[in-house]
């Protein structure tokens, strides 16, 4: 999936941009549960992963879930967690979507019945490809730095590394903030860009200003 994936045809046979949705990971507050979803985002993440400060237990992501309107889309980040953690998030949460940040083999991605977003983290001498093809059911392929925290201390990687033909919809994490967001887009033109650090002000704490300005430069480089 490449630039000339994000493009068509409208029915009267205009062209049309397929436009870059975005998610900002890492929600610990309903303060930035509501700036999320004013700013005009369309997905939140809840990180699941011990090890993180965004790490949240399971009452207070079921009231941030809870408190999510109508067609935010949330979603429940793991990292190399057991079958029983996952399913405790599921009964309880309810999330819409689950991301797998470690190194999950597919038949675990796919045991919970519900889409689900694969991520790998880049560094030279990974074959992408190869790596994400075990992965043909996911809903996306997310890329991310190469950090032993799996991701959210805005650690970039090379984007000449990412595949130019993808045959899942690319999500694009690691680095990001709203001073490269747009040129991140116009360059790569991933499906989705994912951003946590890039707007805190704090570990876990968002700042409603960055992340209206990261909505405003997708939106913007879009066009």
């Amino acid at each position: 999936m490449g630039a000339a994936a994000r493009t068509g045809k409208r029915a009267d046979g205009a062209d049309r941009i397929v436009r870059t949705r975005i998610k900002v990971c890492g929600i610990t507050r309903p303060q930035d549960l509501r700036a999320v979803a004013e700013a005009g985002a369309d997905a939140f993440g809840l990180v699941f992963y011990p090890p993180s400060p965004r790490c949240l237990d399971l009452e207070q992501a079921r009231a941030l879930r809870r408190a999510a309107p109508a067609f935010l889309t949330s979603v429940a980040l793991f990292a190399n967690a057991s079958r029983e953690a996952v399913e405790r998030v599921l009964e309880t949460v309810r999330p819409d979507l689950l991301q797998f940040h470690g190194e999950e083999p597919p038949e675990f991605c796919r045991a919970f019945d519900r889409p689900y977003i694969k991520a790998c983290r880049v560094k030279p001498g990974i074959d992408l490809l190869e790596y994400w093809r075990r992965f043909p059911d996911a809903s996306a392929w997310l890329a991310d730095a190469w950090v032993e925290e799996y991701g959210g201390v805005g650690t970039g990687f090379d984007w000449s590394l990412l595949p130019q033909q993808r045959e899942r919809p690319l999500v694009l994490s690691g680095g990001l903030a709203p001073e490269n967001v747009a040129d991140a887009i116009r360059r790569l033109r991933p499906w989705a860009v994912d951003v946590s650090s890039g707007v805190e002000s704090g570990k876990g704490i968002k700042d409603a200003s960055r992340i209206d300005a990261f909505v405003r430069e997708v939106r913007n480089a879009d066009g």
